[in-house]
């Protein structure tokens, strides 16, 4: 059988495939309350159906001034729990196993109130000026996650993946380019590891599931983070038992990115290689055949998909037909499906 739909184990939890719906926004809530509406009932389920092997709920913030857009999904209170629990239902019912992405925006937030992050510098001239992070609101924010942590419990998730990318609170923290703290929270690479540290350790007290962490691992800027100076941290997430590291870039300032088929998985691979730890890569893939180069060569041991699933729910099934692979489908569909 190809690679790509071979189970894959974590602690206790086996996907069908190393087929992965990356965590993508959806700015569908739209009381901006963060609370699931009939979109994301529907959106999820449908690739479900689609044979996708685990499915990673968008973006969900930790906290109200931590959403990025005033339409994202919310895990800050408990009433968040019951939406969140019939999205599950309803992908589980397909065998798709199910996580979540827990998430503070820190100063790319666009919601009005007061932005945070490790220091005084905007995102750009079109976003508000954080204000830098007292220790209070530092232990704040890893209360929040905590709590965050146990609504998703609560909510049947099998996976909980926390969003250190793109810019974001815990990536800002993580990265030369935006944290200017001279505190024990900046300067030297422990110092900045230092909070998400304290964010994997509170997750762990709450949660024995897989437990996978999104990093930025190139940020195409000079004298930014890239791929092999990440190897340290990835290898500390190791001790701390981390499962997963799900390999993106970008997105921590503005940069040029030359973005081409699989142009992320070279990130991957060296993560993978060096820190000897299982990964996700992202980035351009669309195809079966460009999935299974990138298993077979051991460059990552999960393929994320975000905008090839947004444009086809059933994607599973067409790579399966290019690499010659069959499966059960679900019975209302098997006319349609001829393997």
């Amino acid at each position: 059988m190809a690679k790509l739909f071979e189970p894959f184990t974590i602690r206790d939890v086996t996907f069908k495939n190393r087929i992965v719906q990356a965590p993508m926004c959806m700015y569908s809530s739209h009381k901006q309350d963060g609370k699931v509406e009939d979109w994301h009932k529907v959106h999820y389920a449908s690739r479900a159906v689609g044979q996708v092997g685990l499915i990673i709920v968008e973006a969900t913030a930790v906290h109200p001034q931590g959403r990025i857009s005033p339409e994202d999904l919310g895990i800050w209170d408990d009433t968040h729990v019951d939406g969140l629990k019939e999205v599950v239902r309803l992908m589980k019912q397909h065998r798709a196993k199910t996580g979540i992405q827990l998430a503070h925006a820190g100063r790319k937030a666009t919601v009005e109130g007061r932005n945070i992050a490790p220091s005084a510098i905007p995102f750009s001239d079109r976003y508000q000026t954080p204000a830098e992070m007292t220790k209070k609101d530092i232990e704040t924010f890893i209360q929040n996650f905590k709590e965050a942590t146990v609504r998703a419990k609560n909510a049947g998730f099998d996976v909980i993946e926390i969003h250190a990318a793109h810019g974001y609170l815990i990536n800002s923290f993580l990265s030369p380019l935006t944290n200017k703290r001279t505190d024990g929270y900046g300067g030297s690479v422990k110092n900045r590891y230092r909070l998400l540290k304290e964010i994997i350790d509170v997750v762990r007290t709450e949660w024995a599931g897989p437990l996978f962490v999104r990093i930025s691992a190139h940020e195409y800027t000079e004298g930014g983070m890239n791929a092999v100076q990440y190897v340290e941290m990835v290898k500390w997430m190791k001790e701390q038992t981390v499962d997963l590291i799900d390999v993106s870039s970008g997105g921590v300032v503005l940069a040029n990115i030359d973005a081409f088929p699989g142009y992320q998985v070279p990130f991957s691979e060296t993560i993978k290689q060096q820190a000897e730890i299982e990964t996700g890569t992202v980035g351009l893939i669309t195809t079966g055949l460009q999935a299974e180069e990138i298993l077979k060569n051991n460059r990552a041991d999960l393929i994320f998909l975000g905008r090839e699933l947004l444009r086809n729910p059933y994607w599973p099934y067409t790579a399966a037909k290019e690499l010659n692979v069959t499966f059960d489908v679900p019975k209302p569909y098997g006319r349609g499906w001829t393997f």
